[in-house]
């Protein structure tokens, strides 16, 4: 005999099982991605989403900025901090898939300027020139290069000579726009950033002396309450795999 209300629960029960495929199949990963990933984390993005069918999306900012944005419950799966004091808030929060944040390479900060720069040729003396009217510097309160180039002043004996001279930007990528856009004299910049085609044609860069300044350990956590938890585990390994470090490397950012 026919039984419409049997046929209507089998309709249904297909129904649901089409939609979570579908979900599955079409979930988006929404990374919270340090300022200075912005040159480097595209390319990556592209060659994970045609290995794994997944679309994935990045926001980039300030890590304390995207910190905030997190602990304020934004729809992020994976956080990729520029150093590991902002995603151990997000971890101490109880809101991390795991206690503490996983190191996945090292920043490293540089002196850049214009290739018509009033202080080239450029080297690290330059910072003591009396040519040099204006410095680009990240927020130390917002950005972990921030930190590190105000660090490495206070360690060169600096801080002080350059304090009135320093422009603050909000991040590190806005930083290497200041001093590109002749804002600045020069700026205090990740390694990423100095790179990328258009600043190395731009100018030209000396590496910070390491000593000067904490190292720029960069930390991620995947957010377990978020969009896409599978998909962010697999971009986080996907990160830590020997031929994605090669090609960070290149890129200006070491292994951890």
């Amino acid at each position: 005999m026919f039984k419409p209300g049997r046929l209507l629960f089998s309709l249904l029960a297909t129904f649901q099982v089409c939609l979570s495929t579908y979900a599955q199949q079409n979930s988006s990963l929404k990374i919270a991605a340090a300022a200075d990933l912005q040159p480097v984390l595209p390319a990556l993005i592209e060659e994970f989403a045609q290995q794994s069918h997944r679309k994935v999306e990045a926001s980039y900012a300030s890590s304390a900025t995207l910190a905030t944005q997190i602990l304020n419950g934004g729809p992020f799966g994976l956080f990729l901090s520029a150093d590991l004091s902002f995603p151990q808030k997000v971890a101490a929060a109880g809101l991390a898939d795991g206690s503490a944040p996983v190191p996945y390479a090292r920043g490293t900060l540089v002196l850049w300027a214009r290739n018509d720069s009033p202080v080239q040729p450029l080297s690290i003396d330059s910072l003591r020139s009396p040519a040099l009217r204006t410095i680009a510097v990240a927020n130390a309160e917002h950005a972990p290069y921030g930190r590190a180039a105000e660090a490495a002043l206070k360690k060169l004996g600096l801080a002080d000579a350059l304090k009135n001279k320093l422009v603050v930007a909000e991040n590190i990528a806005q930083t290497a726009q200041y001093a590109d856009s002749g804002n600045a004299d020069a700026g205090l910049i990740s390694l990423t950033s100095a790179l990328t085609p258009r600043l190395r044609a731009d100018g030209k860069y000396v590496l910070m002396p390491e000593d000067s300044y904490p190292p720029l350990l960069q930390g991620a956590v995947v957010i377990k309450q978020g969009p896409a938890v599978e998909e962010a585990r697999q971009f986080l390994a996907f990160l830590l795999s020997p031929a994605i470090r090669k090609q960070l490397a290149e890129r200006g950012l070491k292994a951890p």
